[in-house]
């Protein structure tokens, strides 16, 4: 273990932090491009093949950046498309924002350090940096932008220097340490612990804006919101966010498991897409057909059509979305799991004024709310599992499958779970009971 690592650990002072020399090299997880045509014909393209934990140099600081100690980080789908090389290699994410050149081009390297998701402790700060400093415990956003460019200022997501962080850029969050740019942090909430602040921001706030931001559906008090995938993370916090603003969510899960985990967040209405022959795609009869009697599961449940539609699952249930929304209604999309060619029948979006919003991460202001939420405890996190990084393979091959629940978290520098609670009174004022539903239904 370096000097600095052990600080760390012992939760030595700023000062302290300060005067140990950097370590020249750091654990992280990495693809190597050298594989990035491994999975060429081939259909099971298992994530741990490629999914590496190597030792790696430690770049240089810009000015506006931090260095942070990672102590916890997740695993997101970015992660599995990282790692499957599709739609595309990321390499060629890194290769583009290398030929900006200057300190740019530290990104474009043989290795991609993964990982979009983080909470740790800063170590280091660029000359550029006021805000933060040397022993602040931090959450990471995912999002990385150029606040020089105009649109930044009106909304970050459409900048176009925006990138998402160890995705479309390299030093990623499932590491040791981590280079982000100052405007990614926010103060992790004292009562939550690493691995609990380090899973949730990239869904939460993505969840956010697809729902609460006037970017997105806007809902509101008393608005029926269907939500596809509601046990992953996304879905997870789609269900906490509709009932704290005084809507009804309607959550549709894979499984019956899925639906008793769903049902631990307080969700009342749990539909079973197996059950009503939901999800598999199709084009033209077949998705009205499955719209219909999506319909009728609704209504019978709740006596109308969904305002809105939250699906990130995309061409499965896109065509569904449409269909089943009520007039005026909107259908607020953030991803494609299940890919990006969408179909449906536009007389349904046009004839009935519906809309379709597309959603992108969150600027830092929905991220602040969000982290707002976190901090009073009106959004819990919702990991189901934790792994070490050593295992990330594992646990990134558990999301790709689908076989998890919520978020899958990851042990970074934190030798255990259960570290970095500041505020044990808080967390003891909320219930530490209430703080993870999905790890104890997933037991």
């Amino acid at each position: 273990m370096d000097e600095l690592t052990a600080a760390v650990l012992a939760d030595a002072p700023a000062e302290e932090l300060r005067r140990i020399p950097l370590p020249e090299t750091y654990r992280a997880a990495c693809l190597r491009a050298e594989e990035a045509g491994i999975f060429t014909g081939v259909d099971d393209k298992d994530v741990r093949k490629t999914l590496h934990v190597d030792e790696v140099p430690l770049p240089e600081l810009a000015p506006d950046e931090v260095l942070v100690a990672v102590m916890a980080s997740a695993v997101n789908y970015n992660t599995v498309w990282s790692a499957t090389f599709e739609p595309l290699p990321t390499f060629g994410f890194l290769s583009r924002l290398g030929r900006q050149g200057g300190l740019a081009a530290r990104h474009d390297l043989p290795y991609h350090v993964v990982g979009s998701d983080g909470a740790g402790v800063v170590v280091r700060t660029g000359a550029g940096v006021a805000r933060w400093a040397a022993g602040d415990h931090v959450v990471v956003s995912c999002v990385q932008v150029d606040d020089h460019e105009p649109a930044t200022h009106a909304d970050a997501m459409l900048g176009t220097g925006q990138r998402i962080w160890g995705y479309e850029t390299n030093f990623g969050g499932l590491a040791h340490y981590a280079v982000v740019k100052a405007s990614q942090l926010l103060p992790k909430p004292g009562h939550l612990t690493w691995e609990e602040a380090g899973s949730s921001m990239l869904t939460a706030a993505t969840s956010y804006r697809m729902l609460i931001s006037d970017k997105g559906a806007r809902i509101k008090l008393g608005d029926v919101v269907l939500i596809w995938g509601a046990a992953g993370g996304l879905g997870a916090f789609a269900v906490q966010l509709v009932k704290q603003a005084g809507g009804i969510p309607v959550a549709v899960v894979g499984s019956p498991d899925k639906a008793g985990a769903v049902r631990a967040l307080g969700c009342e209405v749990v539909l079973d897409r197996t059950a009503l022959g939901l999800g598999g795609g199709g084009t033209g009869d077949e998705l009205a057909e499955q719209g219909k009697r999506l319909g009728r599961a609704i209504r019978e449940a709740v006596g109308e059509d969904p305002a809105v539609v939250f699906d990130y699952v995309g061409r499965a249930t896109f065509g569904i979305s449409v269909f089943v929304l009520r007039r005026g209604g909107t259908v607020v999309t953030c991803g494609s799991s299940t890919g990006y060619r969408h179909e449906f029948d536009n007389r349904y979006l046009w004839m009935h004024s519906k809309r379709v919003v597309g959603s992108h991460a969150a600027n830092l202001m929905e991220q602040a709310e969000c982290n707002r939420l976190f901090d009073l405890g009106k959004l819990v996190p919702v990991l189901s599992e934790v792994h070490g990084l050593d295992e990330v393979g594992e646990a990134a091959r558990r999301v790709q499958l689908n076989r998890h629940l919520g978020k899958v978290g990851v042990l970074c520098l934190a030798p255990r779970e259960g570290l970095g609670v500041t505020d044990p009174e808080r967390r003891a004022a909320l219930g530490a009971d209430t703080l993870n539903p999905f790890r104890r239904v997933a037991g």
